[in-house]
């Protein structure tokens, strides 16, 4: 007689299965999954909504700033030029100072957001606030001159909005020196 070697003790049939999860089991979880997802899509839509503007607007005062310190690293007024029409914008080299800009950059927003500009109270009139640009058109446009400074016929606030309730401004700062992202409830104060 053999006897069984280790300490296995021998089990019974009904012990031998391995538990898992029924069909209807993962079923149910499934079902409660897409009702969760569900009920928060309609926010997260509106928080990636959110984003995008936001992604935009910052994107524009990182080239404002970009556009400054071009200006003054290269001694050559850059144009920031605003096309609300196509909702486009870019940045490049002033015509004129030279032959073409290899650095110039273009961007387009989306389909669902719009760009206005707010131009200043007081305009000067030898300095056109909106010139034509190549390969642009008429459009409106912030310059930087060489020395670090803000043109003064550059306008005072940029607009993006995305439907009726969202909009972001970006404003000069108060002693005209950089542009600035303005708050959600400083712009329905300033209308």
């Amino acid at each position: 007689m053999t006897l069984p070697v280790g300490n296995r003790q021998t089990r019974s049939n009904e012990s031998d299965r391995v538990r898992a999860f029924t069909l209807i089991e993962l079923l149910l979880v499934m079902a409660l999954l897409l009702l969760v997802f569900g009920v928060s899509l309609p926010s997260l839509k509106g928080f990636f909504r959110g984003r995008n503007l936001d992604s935009e607007a910052r994107r524009f005062l990182s080239l404002t700033r970009y556009g400054q310190s071009r200006a003054v690293s290269e001694g050559v007024p850059m144009v920031l030029w605003i096309d609300t029409r196509r909702g486009a914008y870019g940045l490049q080299q002033q015509a004129g100072y030279t032959d073409g800009d290899s650095n110039a950059v273009r961007f387009t927003v989306s389909e669902e957001m719009r760009v206005e500009v707010q131009m200043p109270a007081v305009t000067m009139p030898t300095s056109p606030l909106s010139q034509t640009m190549p390969g642009v058109g008429n459009a409106t446009m912030i310059r930087f001159t060489p020395d670090g400074f803000i043109g003064e016929s550059s306008p005072d606030r940029i607009l993006f909005r995305q439907g009726q309730d969202g909009a972001i401004g970006i404003v000069e700062s108060t002693n005209r020196l950089k542009y600035e992202m303005q708050a959600n409830d400083s712009l329905n104060a300033r209308r």
